[in-house]
């Protein structure tokens, strides 16, 4: 019996095996590219660096990229929190069909979606010109960026919150509602803070999904500096011009910089969560 457990008890390769073969390939993919860019940009001086990243171009795109995509990730939160209750509580006619849509970012080329929403939202589209009449513009301003984002953005949270709601025992509703509580008290003190870990995940997945995002902007954005020019964009602005990879590699360093930043704070938010919630 002990053998058989001990032979059990191993299902893919031994711990050097899988740990060699999972370190080579963080190693090949992760660390390597980062350090990378790192030794592509170490001859540049300080006073070169500062010169680049406080650009007023340069500050612009960037405070554009993350505010939008902060914004987009917010939205997000908040309405895939609603759509996943919606899907794993209710029963009702076309439920699986909604479900499947949610994943249909994933699958849509970027540039099929940006081409998709500047036809649908451009004065001559079938909601720009209708939101123009009201004084709402869309293509080529930052509301423009921020629909992109969001669309793109949406399935990371919905399914990293369903399978917690799933697993959510409905007796625990039961003894709530049993002790008096009505739902907006079951929701605040049982709901929210057994799926906010969850939510915070998919935040975060669909904020750095936005703060990255190019295909699906650019065609939307208008791309005018200043006003409506994203950061990666920018980026392949500058290679494209003579003796711009040094101006690049500084926006490429900051985009990582301020990314790894926001993951940082996102990560200890849903640790402290977590302790919250036990």
């Amino acid at each position: 019996m002990k053998n058989f457990r001990k032979q059990s008890s191993h299902v893919l390769p031994g711990f050097g095996l899988s740990m060699g073969i999972t370190l080579f390939f963080i190693s090949f993919l992760l660390i390597l590219p980062l350090c990378a860019l790192f030794i592509h940009n170490s001859h540049i001086t300080w006073q070169e660096f500062w010169r680049i990243a406080s650009d007023e171009r340069v500050k612009s795109a960037l405070s554009l990229s993350f505010f939008s995509a902060i914004i987009a990730a917010t939205i997000n939160l908040v309405v895939g929190m609603l759509v996943a209750w919606v899907l794993v509580r209710y029963r009702f006619r076309g439920r699986k069909m909604l479900d499947s849509l949610v994943d249909f970012p994933f699958a849509l080329p970027t540039a099929v979606t940006g081409i998709t929403l500047t036809s649908l939202y451009d004065k001559e589209g079938l909601l720009g010109g209708f939101l123009q009449k009201l004084g709402i513009e869309v293509v080529q301003t930052q509301l423009g960026i921020v629909l992109a984002l969001v669309f793109i953005g949406f399935p990371f949270v919905v399914r990293s919150i369903q399978p917690i709601l799933n697993d959510m025992n409905k007796e625990m509703e039961e003894a709530a509602k049993s002790l008096g509580a009505n739902n907006r008290q079951f929701f605040w003190r049982v709901v929210l803070p057994t799926i906010l870990p969850a939510a915070l995940t998919g935040f975060s997945l669909a904020l750095a999904r936005g703060v990255g995002e190019y295909g699906s902007i650019i065609f939307i954005a208008g791309n005018f500096p200043y006003v409506s020019e994203i950061a990666p964009l920018l980026i392949a602005i500058r290679v494209d011009e003579e003796a711009g990879y040094e101006s690049a590699g500084v926006i490429a360093l900051l985009m990582m910089a301020l990314s790894f930043l926001l993951l940082l704070v996102g990560n200890l938010l849903q640790r402290w969560t977590r302790l919250y919630s036990k």
